[in-house]
């Protein structure tokens, strides 16, 4: 992912690392916040194969930023947190889905979880996602989360990598020909598995920044990441992009290498996944929400 990343960044004609930007910003960021999944304050006393499941299954629908202008948003909520939140409530009153209702899930069951429109189209990419992480789980893992985190042998490297490998949470683009691999949600969750108290995997800071479209707006209204005057034209009037259109994966890949560069212009004080919590929290000010941030309708982020 690095390479690979680091590979478009030195090619990229849309989207530019600002190099004497990265020591100075490096030097300036602050401690990560407190974790921002707080899985046991959001689902009481459940057990550890409920939190463990709600976890999965929320990276697992971590998508829809294109879409969140238009789903039905609670009252000083986020899209994101719209959707976290009622799923939260669904785990906590009801438990989770086992993973054979999981498999049979639809866009109907899960709307009305969520408190959304059936004919939504998230709705429908949900319902798919989480019937083949019922479908992984049965197959792969007698059914059971727990057994699922146990199979990664205590490593977030190797967790994200087998989620990597299933359909709910491909994201892999194509530049110039060649492969370009983000992984965004599969590695997140094995953040947010740390992070929420879930489990304790080791290495989370060989993960990469999670690829999505806050980060880099941030990174571009703070200087870091020069876009060109029309691609900035085109955010800017709230045209989508075209998931894997080059500026789509240059916008990714670019702000991913400059996450790696500000971690080592640091002396690794903070690891990547690190600074993308600081980011994704800073994007939440009002500053941020200013100003349109890149759009672009897919199921990777």
């Amino acid at each position: 992912m690095r390479a690979a990343c680091a590979r478009v960044a030195g090619i990229a004609r849309r989207v530019a690392v600002v190099d004497d930007a990265i020591e100075p910003y490096a030097a300036s960021l602050p401690d990560p916040p407190r974790a921002y999944l707080e899985v046991e304050h959001r689902l009481g006393a459940a057990d550890r194969e409920t939190r463990t499941a709600f976890v999965i299954c929320l990276d697992a629908i971590n998508f829809g930023s294109g879409w969140w202008p238009t789903i039905r948003k609670r009252d000083g909520h986020s899209g994101y947190s719209t959707i976290e939140s009622a799923l939260a409530e669904r785990f906590r009153d009801a438990g989770h889905w086992p993973v054979e209702q999981l498999r049979e899930v639809g866009p109907a069951e899960i709307a009305a979880a969520l408190g959304q429109d059936a004919g939504h189209p998230l709705m429908a990419s949900y319902a798919e996602a989480l019937r083949d992480v019922g479908d992984r789980v049965a197959a792969e893992h007698s059914g059971s989360f727990t057994a699922l985190v146990g199979a990664a042998r205590g490593s977030a490297v190797e967790l994200a990598g087998i989620l990597a490998g299933w359909r709910s949470f491909a994201d892999v683009s194509l530049y110039e020909g060649e492969q370009v691999p983000f992984y965004k949600r599969a590695q997140i969750a094995a953040a947010d598995l740390n992070r929420a108290g879930v489990a304790s995997l080791a290495g989370e800071e060989r993960l990469t920044a999670f690829a999505d479209n806050l980060v880099p707006h941030v990174l571009r209204l703070d200087g870091v990441l020069h876009l060109d005057p029309p691609l900035a034209a085109a955010i800017d009037a709230g045209e989508l992009l075209i998931h894997g259109s080059p500026e789509e994966v240059e916008l990714r890949a670019c702000a991913v290498h400059a996450v790696e560069r500000i971690s080592a212009a640091d002396a690794g004080r903070l690891a990547p996944a690190s600074i993308d919590a600081i980011l994704w929290s800073r994007g939440g000010g009002a500053r941020y929400k200013a100003v349109p941030r890149p759009r672009s309708r897919n199921t990777a982020y």
